[in-house]
């Protein structure tokens, strides 16, 4: 009996250790359709609600390059509103407010684009603020850690290639840049809990034999 109770403790040791896996993807992230450097393009931003008492995401503010203009697009339930240098007329950000009662609730997403010319640079930053119905407010403006590691709240990031028309992407947004272990923290999870399984069914024929 002594196997057994060995085995049952490690599982549910592993077990409670993988709830607390932090989720590398559950962040603010930016994709592009044509992330090319000073290419017009349009930028979508994935924003998740990570609130821990289930309250809305009621707003979005996210800082643009100074660009010289942008659009968004129409989102049921959303406005949107430019923010603009009232001397040079660039445009320095946009912000997205959730009508009355609306807004991104628990375990979900919402997905905001914009159309504007990106920067002829190798990467552009869109630092973001969410804002959630119980008065939270979360910051993504983080710089990458030295060593390419991620802060606990990373700025939405796009690498940019070379311009002449990158290939259109057709998927849901990825993961950003700053983010590599996310696939691997996935493979250790699912690995782990196949060994969990193996234990519990070994458990499970030591207690037949003994019975």
């Amino acid at each position: 009996m002594t196997a057994v109770r060995v085995l049952l403790a490690a599982a549910a040791l592993y077990l409670g250790s993988a709830v607390g896996i932090p989720v590398a993807w559950a962040h603010v992230h930016a994709s592009s359709d044509n992330p090319a450097r000073g290419a017009m393009a349009i930028v979508t931003f994935q924003v998740p609600n990570e609130s821990n008492t289930g309250a809305a995401t009621t707003a979005l503010t996210v800082s643009l390059p100074n660009v010289a203009g942008a659009s968004t697009e129409a989102m049921p339930g959303w406005t949107a509103k430019l923010d603009r240098d009232a001397a040079s007329g660039t445009v320095r950000s946009v912000t997205w407010t959730a009508a009355p009662n609306g807004g991104i609730g628990a375990d979900q997403f919402g997905l905001f684009r914009i159309s504007v010319q990106l920067p002829d640079a190798d990467t552009v930053t869109f630092p973001a603020t969410q804002t959630y119905a119980d008065g939270t407010v979360v910051k993504w403006d983080q710089p990458a850690l030295p060593g390419g590691g991620e802060p606990e709240h990373p700025a939405p990031t796009l690498s940019l290639g070379a311009g002449g028309g990158a290939a259109h992407q057709h998927h849901p947004p990825a993961a950003a840049p700053s983010s590599p272990t996310a696939p691997d923290t996935t493979a250790r999870v699912l690995g782990g809990a196949a060994l969990v399984v193996a234990a519990l069914g070994i458990a499970v024929v030591l207690l037949r034999r003994r019975a």
